[in-house]
């Protein structure tokens, strides 16, 4: 049987029910790519051993870093290197946006509280 495949704004449409609730769409390696919508502002954190990757599929979103915002639209990329402070927002109501990160990133990094999530769905 071939892979499934998704389309992932659609799925997330239909089987994302909150904000800052990442999904998991599939694995590569030991890495996975996540999807979320994303709601008005997360809570600063940075990652001490990981690298993030994100990906705008639908909306508009920024990336809030001490030294300034960085925004992205629809088919705009960026990768948050380990270690950097960062806070990720909604500029439209809630944007789809991918990460790309190992599987064991928690989503909260260094800062766990309410929007940590550990135990993901998959789309």
């Amino acid at each position: 049987m071939p892979p499934r495949k998704i389309s992932l704004v659609e799925a997330a449409q239909s089987k994302i029910d909150r904000v800052f609730d990442p999904h998991i769409a599939g694995d590569v390696n030991e890495s996975q790519v996540k999807v979320a919508k994303f709601g008005e502002t997360f809570e600063w954190h940075s990652h001490d051993n990981e690298d993030e990757a994100f990906l705008v599929l639908q909306g508009r979103i920024a990336i809030d870093f001490r030294d300034g915002p960085v925004e992205l639209g629809e088919g705009e990329f960026i990768v948050v290197p380990k270690t950097v402070e960062h806070r990720p927002r909604s500029l439209t109501a809630e944007p789809i946006v991918l990460m790309f990160e190992p599987a064991t990133t928690v989503n909260t990094g260094n800062n766990p509280g309410e929007l940590t999530r550990t135990e993901l769905k998959r789309l």
